[in-house]
């Protein structure tokens, strides 16, 4: 279960996102569920099943973990491989 004091541990896919803020505007509002995440990109589907790729660096992003919380994070802090991240922060 991915819950706030494991999220930044954890892989990503499958959890639902927002991007809440963006310096590309055309990324603002985008939400779906994330289906590949790379170093730099997370890709999503969003409500209307097509595929998105949003960058990191750019967003700040909006997380709702498997308990129904939500949880804002700023992408740059989260710019490391899946399998690395545990590692780095």
């Amino acid at each position: 279960m991915i819950d706030e004091k494991n999220l930044i541990f954890a892989s990503f896919i499958g959890l639902k996102i927002k991007i809440i803020n963006s310096s590309c505007q055309d990324f603002i509002g985008a939400e779906g569920i994330i289906i590949n995440e790379s170093k730099n990109t997370i890709t999503i589907e969003t409500t209307d099943k097509k595929e998105k790729q949003i960058p990191k660096i750019a967003c700040k992003l909006e997380f709702t973990l498997d308990n129904g919380k939500k949880r804002i994070i700023d992408g740059k802090k989260i710019m490391f491989r899946p399998e690395e991240r545990g590692k780095k922060i």
